[in-house]
């Protein structure tokens, strides 16, 4: 089953149909006809290779007042060793190739150096002159965005900049820049793009924007700013659980895992503070849940 990395990563891709072009040409150095407008199309084979066979994304390239297919470009994200891939990554360039009658590329994309050389390994078809080398497009080729502009203009961009670049002695400034530029953005993309490059970031640089709001540096995004509000508001309701805890394990009360788990996933700060009251007072850790109401 797909990881939340790799739907995320797809998810790129998809919202924006030019970056798999921008990739190819900015990060690569691979030629890219000029195009008119880039379209992402249908990744699905079944009804032609009897298995089920679908590509991430494939991104066409069209040129003209025709509209005519210039390249098309069949996106991949490669998160581990799949030794079928050999197999279909061929099927899925000479498929797409015959649906749109143009010339196809095959753009591995992953986030880990040592999956960036599996991926580059050329595949040998079979057929005599056919050897199919994936294009692959790795943490290193992947731009360091700390320019606020830059993300703005390009947030997806920025988003690959953070997952591969987020546990680097960049990170903080890859964070200023996105987040600069996420009230640009539409609600759930700002929502999602954000919780991707924050996960993204190492704790340092994570704790270092969190310091900056606390020391009255004002971020000038609505996203930046809800953001650590938010990091502040989790950091209460998590001291007042362990609060809660402490308290019953200090009069000597047995927690059993049941409760200790419910008082751990609470994110109400009143009921929390009820239960810090009750735990005072009660003989019995189960009565804690028993009379939440009090």
């Amino acid at each position: 089953m797909p990881s939340v990395t790799h739907e995320a990563l797809v998810e790129l891709f998809k919202n924006r149909p030019t970056l798999a072009a921008e990739m190819l040409h900015d990060a690569l150095g691979h030629p890219v006809p000029t195009f008119t407008e880039a379209r992402v199309e249908s990744s699905d084979f079944t009804e032609i290779v009897p298995s089920d066979r679908r590509a991430d994304v494939v991104v066409v390239l069209l040129v003209g007042e025709q509209q005519q297919p210039a390249i098309a470009i069949v996106v991949e994200v490669q998160l581990g060793v799949d030794p079928d891939k050999p197999y279909v990554w061929p099927v899925y360039v000479t498929q797409t190739r015959a649906r749109h009658r143009c010339p196809t590329r095959l753009l591995v994309v992953t986030i880990n150096a040592a999956m960036a050389r599996w991926s580059a390994r050329p595949i040998d078809t079979g057929h005599p002159g056919w050897t199919l080398t994936p294009l692959v497009l790795g943490p290193q080729g992947v731009p360091v965005v700390t320019d606020a502009e830059q993300a703005k203009a390009a947030p997806e961009v920025a988003v690959l900049s953070a997952m591969a670049h987020g546990q680097s002695e960049v990170a903080e400034a890859i964070g200023l820049a996105f987040l600069a530029a996420a009230d640009n953005l539409d609600e759930e993309r700002r929502a999602v793009y954000g919780d991707l490059v924050l996960s993204s970031l190492n704790a340092a640089a994570r704790r270092k924007l969190e310091a900056m709001m606390k020391s009255g540096y004002q971020f000038q995004s609505e996203f930046a700013r809800g953001y650590v509000a938010k990091g502040r508001q989790e950091g209460i309701v998590e001291a007042k659980a362990h609060d809660v805890l402490a308290f019953l394990e200090a009069r000597g009360l047995e927690v059993p895992a049941e409760v200790r788990e419910r008082i751990l996933a609470s994110t109400d700060i009143d009921e929390l503070d009820r239960w810090i009251r009750r735990a005072a007072v009660i003989s019995d850790a189960r009565e804690l849940l028993a009379t939440t109401g009090s």
